[in-house]
């Protein structure tokens, strides 16, 4: 097998498709989640590191008005694409989540799959939740998805998954390699093995993420000052079965309402 050390976020057609599997869950919880928390009034929704889309086009297709940033170009034109081909307006910019200013404010934002740990500093990740309280209307909503560190029960340190749309399959690993607390800082392996009929590759990358127990994130919110959390959530986008966060959580959903 061919292998290349690339980025991950450098191949959107496959990284589409690698994080694809749980769109359908993902967008129906967001729509559970404006009817709970907002009543069902939002109608302008964004998504900071978008990447490709998926979610963004999605929610389109529900006669939202769609809008978000990523840092990638390439995710940006990928997304911008699925757009235009299905007659839309393209609804993506490049932009670095930590440092952007909001085009028009939104009810209703989401960061569904861990991306927020991609800001691998305290003053960046504060940037962002200025930011994102910046093009908020009062008493909006940002959904955070997170993998925590629990402090009551091991971490997992591997998993894998394989997705499939037609003739391409991938079968994606992502491991540990090193957990440094103090420094809030984990570093992971990622691979992903391509097959199609012309044959097969890997694409290896790592990545580096902050760290955040329940509490270390408890206390960026409180620092912060511009949210409260309002709910939360497993990875279960299960709206009607909230769940308390304790030092044992890993896969958490905040639910976070712009102060007023």
């Amino acid at each position: 097998m061919d292998v290349v050390n690339e980025s991950i976020y450098d191949h959107p057609k496959y990284y589409d498709l690698v994080f694809g599997a749980d769109c359908a869950a993902e967008m129906g919880f967001i729509r559970d989640i404006n009817d709970v928390y907002l009543g069902g009034k939002a109608r302008r929704l964004f998504e900071p590191a978008c990447g490709t889309g998926r979610l963004l086009y999605g929610l389109a297709k529900h006669d939202f008005e769609v809008s978000g940033i990523d840092l990638n170009p390439k995710a940006v034109e990928f997304c911008n694409k699925r757009f235009e081909r299905k007659g839309m307006k393209p609804t993506a910019w490049v932009a670095d989540m930590s440092d952007f200013k909001p085009k028009r404010k939104w009810d209703l934002a989401f960061n569904t799959i861990n991306s927020f740990r991609h800001l691998t500093t305290a003053q960046t990740a504060h940037d962002h939740m200025r930011c994102m309280a910046a093009g908020t209307k009062k008493g909006g909503i940002y959904l955070v998805g997170i993998h925590l560190t629990p402090t009551a029960a091991a971490p997992s340190e591997e998993e894998s998954w394989a997705a499939r749309r037609g003739h391409l399959s991938i079968v994606t690993q992502m491991w540990t390699i090193e957990r440094a607390p103090r420094k809030r800082m984990e570093r992971f392996g990622i691979r992903f093995d391509i097959f199609t009929p012309k044959g097969q590759k890997r694409i290896a990358d790592e990545l580096r993420l902050r760290s955040y127990t329940p509490k270390q994130f408890q206390s960026l919110i409180d620092t912060e000052g511009s949210w409260e959390i309002a709910g939360t959530y497993d990875f279960g986008y299960d709206v009607s079965e909230p769940i308390k966060v304790d030092a044992s959580c890993e896969d958490v959903v905040y639910v976070l309402r712009k102060r007023g």
